[in-house]
This record gives structure tokens, sequence and C-alpha cells, in this order.
């Protein structure tokens, strides 16, 4: 079953491995987005959360397995009964549900609960068989299977199966695997296991060495017949296999990997840019097939050369994975109609409540800019229907800036239906604004990061401002864009505080029960 069939699985871990980043928490409501998001694209098995970790995982995996059409949906369960009947407790309302169930198996693992090599056999055991007569699809994973002596990893893999696994994955879970080692490791599993005919074989990678991809298409060229990765790469330390680099992968080089996926790829840019959204971790401009630059061309050659045949300098079409052909430059002039069209092809379909409240947000820019491109377009849906329940907005901001210090900041900020108005200086206009911010709403957050990107050129160009806060181990990210840098600063500011008491207030899944060092990495 797993060498002869050349249908690969694609398992989707953005809700739970990509959401272990740090900064890169979602709330309730994007989890669902994101879920559905994937399901309606194709994804096999969504892998929903860790549901024991926290009240708020656990809400997480049950609605979306309630909500699920087509995925199979996954919950993280640590080699314990307890993780197990929470785990389902939560998949179980899925048409389709499924327990992964995993401990660490490596020296390094195996000393974290002090288990000797019989005694975690004995616990693999019971753990698979308990989650089996629970739920008909379970997956197994020895964590940091890819540094397990090979003897033992065979016998623990092979006791699995016999206990009902039906998906047996293999983690690289600190990204240390080459390709070739990654191929022979599962070449090794499937020739010496007893059984493994009988099961898929799963990849996982992480990219500490930047070979994810290499890793996972290796794996499946030597019998593994289910890729775990996330959108955009997203993923702890360097990130994990990037969903769109194996599906495009397959696609683009089908005459050398035969492989097909279920993934309707027109739908990537779409999801690439909500999971940059909502997990607040913005894309690189040169990331394979969803960077900002993946199909831009600069060069004279490569410019005169895609004029006469495209492929000469494209291995895939834009529109293969949902880019807009054409650029088609927007202003104060455009109409209702032609923004929802603009807008689908950007990827986003609006209701007309949805659209009203885009439109008055269009107008505004198209006042400010001359000429309004896509890039615009997509910061303008990043800012849209964020505010309407938010406890901090930004109401009135003017600063006083220049080569005379101090630098100052009149700021009026609403606080939960309430302005209040404050005068700050500081060291430049964004720290007075910082300060104005936090003179009214006292927090003891510490500012990780502030980054500051241009969305298109020219001096009126709107600019992406990225703001990442940390409080008592609490990890939070707001982002916003405006013409105005300081306006988007103090913004993307007031984003990440919303953010951060939305943590503080949701008590189960502000602070996770369970270390996620204790999860499959």
């Amino acid at each position: 079953m797993t060498a002869m069939n050349d249908r690969v699985v694609i398992f989707d871990t953005t809700l739970r491995d990509g959401e272990q980043s740090p900064g890169a928490t979602m709330t309730h409501d994007e989890k669902l987005e994101i879920a559905q998001l994937l399901d309606e694209m194709g994804v096999d098995v969504i892998e929903a959360g860790f549901p024991i970790a926290s009240d708020g995982d656990f809400e997480a995996v049950r609605d979306i397995s309630k909500n699920a059409k087509n995925a199979v949906i996954c919950g993280l369960a640590r080699a314990n009964f307890k993780d197990i009947d929470r785990c389902w407790e939560a998949v179980r309302h899925a048409e389709r549900p499924r327990i992964h169930t995993f401990i660490g198996t490596s020296p390094l693992h195996r000393a974290i609960p002090n288990l000797t090599m019989d005694e975690m056999a004995d616990r693999i055991h019971e753990t698979v068989t308990h989650a089996r007569n629970l739920c008909d699809n379970v997956q197994w994973s020895p964590m940091d299977a890819t540094r397990t002596e090979h003897d033992y990893l065979c016998r623990v893999v092979e006791i699995a199966i016999k206990a009902g696994a039906t998906t047996i994955n293999i983690p690289d879970t600190v990204g240390y695997t080459a390709p070739r080692e990654s191929a022979d490791l599962i070449r090794m599993l499937i020739e010496r296991v007893p059984g493994a005919d009988q099961i898929i074989f799963a990849t996982h990678c992480h990219n500490d060495l930047g070979m994810a991809t290499a890793n996972s298409l290796a794996a499946v060229e030597a019998g593994a017949r289910q890729i775990e990765c996330t959108i955009n790469g997203l993923g702890e330390r360097a990130g994990n296999t990037a969903l769109e680099e194996v599906v495009m992968a397959l696609k683009v080089r089908h005459d050398i990997m035969p492989y097909t996926t279920g993934i309707d790829t027109t739908k990537i840019m779409n999801i690439s840019r909500r999971v940059a959204d909502v997990s607040g971790f913005q894309v690189q401009f040169n990331k394979a097939i969803v960077g900002k630059n993946a199909f831009a061309h600069e060069s004279g050659i490569h410019q005169d050369g895609m004029l006469k045949n495209p492929e000469n300098f494209e291995i895939m079409r834009p529109e293969d994975v949902g880019l807009s052909a054409t650029n088609l430059v927007m202003g104060k002039h455009s109409g209702r109609a032609a923004l929802r069209a603009k807008l689908h092809d950007l990827g986003y379909d609006l209701g007309d409540n949805q659209l009203k409240d885009v439109f008055v947000r269009f107008k505004a820019l198209a006042d400010r800019k001359k000429e309004v491109f896509d890039d615009d377009l997509i910061a303008l849906m990043r800012d849209a229907g964020t505010e309407a329940a938010d406890y901090l907005k930004v109401k009135f901001l003017r600063v006083i800036c220049g080569t005379e210090a101090p630098q100052s900041a009149d700021l009026t900020l609403t606080v939960d239906g309430t302005d209040h108005q404050v005068t700050a200086n500081g060291d430049g206009p964004v720290d007075a604004t910082f300060n104005a911010v936090k003179q009214i709403f006292p927090h003891s957050a510490h500012l990780k990061l502030f980054q500051v990107h241009a969305v298109t050129g020219g001096t009126d160009a709107q600019a992406t401002v990225t703001v990442r806060l940390e409080e008592d181990g609490r990890i939070v990210t707001g982002q916003s864009a405006d013409t105005d840098t300081v306006v988007a600063s103090a913004k993307a500011y007031v984003a990440a505080l919303n953010r951060l008491i939305v943590r503080r207030t949701k008590t189960g899944s502000d602070q996770k029960e369970i270390s996620y060092k204790d999860a499959v990495s």
C-alpha cells in the first residue's frame, strides 16, 4: 500500500505546529477561518491543534471538527490516556476524525520521561491501543525519529502498527537530516518492519538547515505517502516544510516525481496571504512560490525573454498559484463593481456588507494616493474589519518631529468606547507615539520587533508596520498599513495590545498548560 500508491496525502499543521512560532498565536475565529480555507483547497488532513494544551486549543479543535466538510480533522496527544481522551473528545465531532499521539524515542528524548527502552515500548503499545479503541484513524509519531537508533526505531514502529496505528509519521524534529538520509530512513523502515506495507508512512521535516522541502520529497520517492507541512513554511525556529513548495514541486516536476495531490493550487496565494495576516509573519520577498518577487523580473535580459515567451524564465504560470495575470491600477474614480472584480482576482470574495466597508476604506486611500495597486489592496484587506470589536482604537494622532528635540505626539485613544487624550514626548515620532499609548493604557509588554515595509513605490506609498510585544511569556504581533508611517505604527502597536488583552483574558489559551517542547516539532 505504501510503495505502490502514487497519491500523496497532504497533512497541514499550520494550526498546530505553525502556531508554535513565537508571536504567531491566532484567535479562535482566525483558526476556524484558516481551517475552512484549508478544507476548501483540498488539504487531506488538518491538524487543528493540541486539545489538552489549553481550553482555547480544545475549543478550536472541537469547532473545526464540527465545521469541516472534506478533510480529516486531527488532534495531537502525548503518550498518555488523559491526553488521548481529551483529544478524542475534541475530534470526535468530525465526520473523519484522527488521533495523533507521539513520544520522543531518541536517546535524548527518552531521558525526558526517564523511561528505559522496554518501558517506552510498553507505553507505546498501551497508548496506541487506547487511541485505536476510540478512533479507527490513528497516527503515531516517534519524536526525533531521525536521531533514534535504527534497530529501536524499527522495534517501536512495529509495536505501533500492531497496536493499530494506521499512519506512522517520521519526524525530523530538529531539521538535522539531509535528503539522502531522509529517503534511506523511510526505505529502511518499509523493508525491515513487518506490516509496513499495510500502513502509510508520513514525513515531517523542519527547515533548520534549509532542506525541509528536499527532505520531504526524498522521503516520498522512498515510499512515504503523507507530507506534513504548513502554509508559508510557518513553524518553530526556521519553520516546517512549506505546503506550497512541495505541492508545486510535485506538479511542476511530475516528469521525475510522478505523484499527485488533491490540492487546488489556484487557492495557494489567497491562503498564503491570509496566514501571513493572522500570524503576523509576512512572507519574505524572495520566498519560493508565494514571495512578492517569485514572478517578478527586473533584469533586461529576463524582461526581454519574458516578453518573447514567459516560459523562458518561468517554470509555472502565476495563475497556477492564484495570482492575477494583470495588475490593473485602481484610482479614486473606480467604482464598487471594479473593486469587487479586482478583489476577486486577488482571491477575496466579499459579501455586500463587507464590500461596502472596504469600499469606504478604498476611497479614503485613493484620495491620498494617485494610484492604488494590487499590493495596496492586499494591505487594505489586511486591515479591513479588524477594528470592530477592538478594546483599543486610535482615533486621532498628530506628531511634531524634526531636528529639534524632543519630538511629541498628541494622541486620542478610544479605550472600551471612551476617548482618552494625552501628549507625550519621545526620541522620535514613533517613540513619542508609543509613549502616549502607554500613558493611556499602562502595560509591562516589551517591544521585541518594530519593522516597516513599503507596500508599493513612490513617496505616497503605504507602509506596512509590524510590531511584536512580549509580556510574561506571551508573544503577540500586530500589523497595520497606512500612507502615514507613524499612523501605521500607532495602529500596529495598538493591534498588538488588543491581541495581548485577548490572551490575558482567555486564561485557557494565553499560557499553554503543556510545554510545546513536549510536542512533535
